[in-house]
């Protein structure tokens, strides 16, 4: 098999904490980002971009934010629609109140200030966790859902609440064409998905699971629970508070509250899910499946002569949905991730996988 690792020796300490260490890790890696970079769009058309693609590039950048909070740290959390939207509210108020300021900055400007609102959300996580935490943070869905639509304020006092995003200048870069849009979102999701990965493998990402796995016993051995159940609060809001951005600007354009409503924050939980918790990969895996199911149940049963109504598709979408998420949490806790990794260690094993 081509899979191995015989012969392959690190020599130094850098080697050792390299993200790919094996050859084959690296050589994969290079031909994910040409095809992604080059390949994709030499061949795609521009349903596929506007469609599929670039829903798949920032879902996942959320996911990712989500995963590093629930997956890394512990910390469930029902409010990622919430700093969504705050993300994509604050960054149109500086684009329309600031123009002199470069929208990419107004971009980073409205992750900090979705980083602020997740620490303020994130203080009740120092005293109660698990369920009770789920419904503090939903309070914030709730909260971000009335303020948006009742504060006239945050949509310049449009009558129908709906806004429009301004043109996408990327320092006198005019973000225009699908394919334009699909590059900057492949460039936002492969800079979150490095900065996530070199993260968690940081010291304060190993104080996160030190967090998630025994807070108690990682309290005894010196990690302070304040510092990283907020500090994961204020990443995972921040990295959420972008893809709000990328939602609002480069894939809706018009948008309004509901585009941010709790359905929002359901769907990256069950990203997670069934993608994988505690892992930049399942959150990739998560959203590609959860973009491309509902495409699926719309073609599939067309091309058998099966006509199935929208109403019955959304339908079957959630049946399925709550199916897979019981399974997942039954047989394979870890998700669509680990089922990659055990896929991965049977090669390295073959041909006595077992």
């Amino acid at each position: 098999m081509i899979y191995r690792e015989t012969g392959q020796f690190r020599t130094s300490y850098a080697e050792d904490q390299a993200i790919f260490r094996l050859r084959e890790d690296r050589i994969g890696i290079i031909v994910i980002l040409a095809i992604a970079w080059v390949g994709i769009p030499l061949v795609a058309d521009e349903y596929l971009l506007r469609a599929i693609l670039i829903p798949f590039l920032i879902l996942s950048v959320a996911a990712i934010g989500l995963n590093l909070l629930l997956g890394y740290c512990g910390q469930i959390s029902l409010g990622t629609g919430a700093f969504m939207a705050v993300g994509a509210y604050a960054a149109y108020n500086l684009a329309l109140r600031l123009p002199e300021i470069p929208l990419l900055i107004d971009f980073l400007l409205a992750g900090l200030i979705a980083a602020g609102i997740g620490i303020v959300f994130g203080l009740p996580s120092l005293r109660i966790k698990g369920l009770y935490l789920a419904v503090a943070t939903l309070a914030l869905q709730f909260f971000a859902d009335w303020a948006f639509l009742r504060v006239h304020w945050f949509t310049n006092y449009t009558p129908s609440g709906s806004v429009t995003a301004p043109p996408l200048d990327i320092f006198g870069w005019l973000v225009d064409t699908p394919l334009e849009k699909y590059w900057l979102c492949l460039a936002f999701a492969c800079a979150t998905a490095l900065f996530a990965k070199n993260l968690v493998r940081s010291r304060i990402g190993r104080s996160w699971m030190a967090i998630r796995d025994m807070d108690i016993a990682a309290e005894i051995i010196g990690i302070r629970p304040m510092h990283a159940k907020l500090s994961a609060f204020a990443v995972s809001s921040f990295i959420a508070g972008l893809a709000g951005v990328l939602w609002a600007f480069v894939h809706l354009g018009s948008w309004e509250p509901l585009a941010f409503s709790i359905d929002m924050s359901f769907r990256l939980l069950f990203m997670v899910i069934i993608g994988g918790m505690g892992s930049i990969l399942g959150s990739f895996l998560g959203a590609a499946f959860i973009t491309i199911l509902p495409i699926f149940l719309n073609q599939v049963p067309a091309m058998v002569g099966i006509q199935l109504s929208t109403a019955m598709v959304s339908h079957l979408e959630f049946m399925i949905f709550g199916t897979l998420i019981v399974l997942f949490l039954i047989w394979e806790p870890h998700g669509l991730a680990r089922l990659w990794q055990i896929g991965k260690e049977k090669m390295r094993l073959w041909p006595f996988p077992y």
